[in-house]
């Protein structure tokens, strides 16, 4: 998730700048937008997330001591 916000992030600075070909501008800019696009949403999906009940089958049982 911080990958698609970070390279959105410089993708936008460096879109934006002289540094860029103007032919390029608003193709970097666009791609930038797209990541932090789904930065957001990977991130919406990871924080609503339902938790899951642990499976019965696997808990340990407790041994008797005799």
């Amino acid at each position: 998730m911080i990958m698609f916000f970070a390279t959105g992030a410089v993708g936008v600075l460096v879109g934006l700048s002289g540094v860029t070909p103007p032919n390029l501008k608003i193709m970097i800019t666009l791609m930038s937008i797209i990541n932090i696009g789904l930065g957001a949403f990977f991130t919406f999906i990871y924080l609503t997330q339902i938790q899951g009940e642990p499976d019965a089958r696997k808990k340990k049982r407790k041994q008797k001591l005799d």
